[in-house]
């Protein structure tokens, strides 16, 4: 290794990216997905990792929307390959043979989506594919480009893109060994023109656009009970005192399944007060029962609301094991997931719904709820239907005497 290439990745490796642009801390993935609004930082992310890869493993795959896009923004673009590589460690492109190639022979071979079977017959050690959700054909293309890690001990995948409401990403998200991380636009602003974000909340801000290209999170275009500007003006502050709080749970049929939501609501005059999303995948009974009660004794909970349909009274006894702090309310689905969440979408409406936080996957599926084709569970929103409701609209309460 040459002196200019040790400066360079000990620069680098000094360097403080955002905690969005850094790898998962766990080594338990195969597959690193990004879901990120405009100038959020991802390009920077995926050719951070992919230099990073380039030191260790010789064979690597690019994959873009198309063979222009793999060369303009994934290798030349300003937070590109070729800028993160630097002088030290400058890769050369090869034009004939579509490939990157770096100073201590590590090669990156660009491929377009435009042709998934283009990725038949190659093999890597790891990959990144850039902007998924504007592939031509996202599931076919992704099937293909798995076929081909098949190299070394542990080969990986970084998925870069700005979220769209397609069933391929929604599959992503759902399969095991897929690490989520998200970021709006507003965590990269440092790096943006001073008068971008003001521009475009100006004329965008809190419609259905802003929350996906600003904000990236999946918005979904018909049938959606949650609207995106009710989200985006439901941000507030929390109280200093509550009247009730609750945890909501809505139980996984089996640990490997979907995800335990587990969300913490407050009521104070009338309004109900988001104040935590602790919702968890592939997590035991055990694992979510002992969540759920961290998170009512952290927030001080008057009472564990959780859904009995998947078990019964098991959920009873599951959560009674953790030794909770507060009662236990088992409420049962009657309704469907649309009419139990109208009621809670129409206090959205009115305002009396405030997240004390940000909290992207919740109002993600918020935003899913009474879609034709929500392509996953939506724990986290039953969770906070329920944990709203319990507050709000009297779900679960036994009935009352008094004498007159």
């Amino acid at each position: 290794m040459s002196p200019e290439q040790l400066k360079w990745i000990l620069s680098v490796a000094l360097a403080e990216p955002h905690v969005h642009q850094s790898q998962p801390e766990s080594l338990d993935w195969s597959a690193w997905l990004m879901l990120g609004g405009r100038g959020a930082g991802k390009t920077f992310a995926g050719a951070r990792w992919m230099v990073w890869s380039a030191l260790t493993y010789p064979n690597l795959a690019l994959v873009g929307p198309t063979l222009h896009d793999v060369r303009e923004v994934m290798i030349d673009g300003p937070s590109g390959l070729r800028a993160m590589s630097g002088s030290g460690f400058q890769p050369r492109w090869e034009t004939s043979r579509k490939r990157l190639v770096w100073p201590n022979g590590a090669v990156a071979y660009a491929f377009s989506a435009e042709d998934p079977d283009s990725l038949r017959g190659p093999q890597f050690h790891a990959a990144w594919a850039d902007e998924f959700c504007a592939w031509p054909k996202p599931a076919q293309t992704l099937a293909m480009l798995r076929f081909g890690l098949r190299l070394g001990q542990d080969p990986r995948l970084v998925v870069t893109t700005t979220p769209r409401p397609i069933r391929a990403l929604k599959t992503l998200i759902a399969e095991p060994g897929v690490v989520v991380t998200r970021a709006g636009t507003a965590l990269n602003a440092d790096n943006l023109a001073p008068s971008f974000l003001s521009t475009l909340r100006g004329l965008y801000g809190g419609t259905r656009l802003a929350a996906q290209e600003l904000d990236g999170v999946i918005v979904e275009d018909e049938g959606g009970l949650f609207r995106a500007e009710d989200l985006a003006r439901c941000r507030g502050a929390r109280p200093a005192r509550l009247d009730r709080v609750v945890v909501a749970v809505d139980p996984p049929a089996t640990a490997t399944g979907d995800a335990c939501g587990v969300v913490v609501v407050g009521r104070l005059e009338g309004r109900a007060f988001v104040l935590a999303d602790r919702s968890a995948k592939g997590l035991s009974p055990q694992g979510w029962a002992l969540r759920a009660v961290a998170a009512a004794r952290e927030f001080g909970a008057h009472a564990l609301v959780a859904e009995a349909n998947q078990g019964g009274d098991m959920v009873r006894a599951v959560l009674a094991q953790a030794d909770p702090p507060c009662a236990i309310k088992l409420v049962r689905a009657a309704l469907g997931k649309r009419a139990r969440a109208e009621p809670v979408a129409a206090l959205y409406e009115q305002g009396r719904v405030i997240h004390c936080g940000a909290f992207p996957a919740l109002e993600e599926e918020l935003m899913g709820l009474g879609t034709a084709d929500p392509g996953h569970s939506p724990d986290r929103a039953d969770a906070l239907v329920w944990a709203v409701s319990a507050l709000m609209l009297g779900v679960g309460r036994s009935p009352r005497l008094r004498a007159l």
